[in-house]
C-alpha cells in the first residue's frame, strides 16, 4: 500500500467564502499515483471546513444565509468565546458544515457522485490556513 500527504493553503479575502478545491484535490491525485483507495481532505482550522456539495451560486448564498440564521456574526456580544476574539460563529458554522471528507478513489478518480464536488469553507478568513490531504491506496 502507498501513502500521500500534502498540504493545500487558502488565504480569503473575505471573513467567509466557499472554495471549490476539486480540482485541487484531483492535482493531489494525480501526484500520488494511487489508482484505488482512499483521501482524506480535512480543514486543520477550527473556523474552516471541507465538505461535499453542488457548486450552485444560488445554493451558496442558501448556505450564507441560513448559517447566518443558526450562528449570527453580530452582534460578537452574543457569545461568551469573543471575550477573546470574536469568530465564535465561525466555530459553530465549521461545526455544523463539518471538518473533513472522505472520498474513494477508483481508477486514477475521485469517485464523486454526478454533481458532487470538493469545497473549503472558511468562516473566520483573511489569513493563510491549511487543508490536509492524505491519500492510501494502490
Amino acid at each position: 500500500m502507498k501513502t500521500y500527504r500534502t498540504e493545500l493553503w487558502f488565504e480569503t479575502r473575505q471573513r467567509r467564502e466557499l472554495i471549490n478545491i476539486t480540482s485541487h484535490i484531483q492535482a493531489c491525485l494525480d501526484e500520488s499515483g494511487i489508482r484505488e483507495g482512499l483521501l482524506l481532505c480535512n480543514a486543520m482550522h477550527i473556523t474552516a471546513s471541507v465538505f461535499i456539495n453542488d457548486d450552485e451560486s444560488g445554493l451558496h448564498q442558501d448556505f450564507e444565509t441560513w448559517l447566518e440564521g443558526l450562528a449570527p456574526e453580530k452582534p460578537y456580544s452574543r457569545y461568551r468565546h469573543n471575550g477573546y476574539e470574536d469568530n465564535a460563529d465561525a466555530h459553530l458554522k465549521r461545526t455544523i458544515m463539518g471538518r473533513e471528507v472522505v472520498v474513494a478513489v477508483t481508477a486514477g478518480k475521485l469517485d464523486l457522485g454526478p454533481w458532487e464536488q470538493v469545497f473549503y469553507g472558511e468562516f473566520d478568513g483573511k489569513r493563510k490556513k491549511r487543508v490536509l490531504v492524505k491519500i492510501i491506496g494502490e
